[in-house]
């Protein structure tokens, strides 16, 4: 016997073929606000706005170890005007305080803000007339990532709390009311 007599008959599948057929068979329903919610959610560009310990941390997350890449916000800008996702991480004086609200005017519409740590939250342990106490005093805050300064897995877990709450269209009240602080618009004497 010859080998060609043993020799298996190999079928050839136009898969090309067999996909554009299921194309026309198929329908992809959902909302338009459902798919602009899904872009916004895995397209974050953040800016980190590091004045601390708190910004180091922030560094790390962005990181190989724990590559915020993964979560869609690797494209990380430090200008206004091309980013969605302000990072507050670390001391904010009163001085920095005007800049910090001119960032945040200078944003993209839709904008979302993380306070990082103990001392944007709330201040920290500066209990002083120069700290500000919480940036939420001059910005609205979607998500605050609580510790001193906070781990990298509470800083992704923050993240990810940011984007579950783009995906579910969650209110957000405070960034609608807000307007920029009076200490901010009267002139200093």
């Amino acid at each position: 016997m010859s080998s060609s007599q043993f020799t298996p008959e190999i079928k050839t599948v136009d898969l090309e073929a067999q996909a554009q057929e299921f194309l026309k068979t198929a329908a992809f329903t959902t909302r338009l606000d459902d798919i602009i919610a899904w872009g916004r959610k895995n397209s974050l560009w953040p800016l980190p706005y590091g004045t601390a310990c708190c910004g180091i941390e922030l560094m790390s997350v962005m990181g190989p170890k724990y590559d915020l890449a993964r979560f869609g916000a690797e494209v990380v800008r430090f200008s206004p005007r091309q980013s969605d996702l302000l990072i507050v991480a670390g001391t904010i004086t009163e001085k920095m305080a005007p800049v910090l609200v001119h960032i945040y005017q200078q944003m993209l519409d839709p904008k979302y803000v993380i306070s990082m740590g103990a001392c944007a939250s709330s201040g920290g342990f500066y209990r002083a007339y120069h700290v500000l106490q919480g940036i939420d005093k001059v910005v609205p805050v979607d998500v605050y990532i609580p510790g001193c300064p906070p781990s990298p897995e509470a800083v992704l877990d923050g993240v990810m709390l940011l984007q579950k709450m783009i995906e579910n269209h969650d209110p957000r009240p405070w960034k609608d009311s807000w307007k920029v602080p009076q200490f901010l618009t009267q002139p200093q004497s």
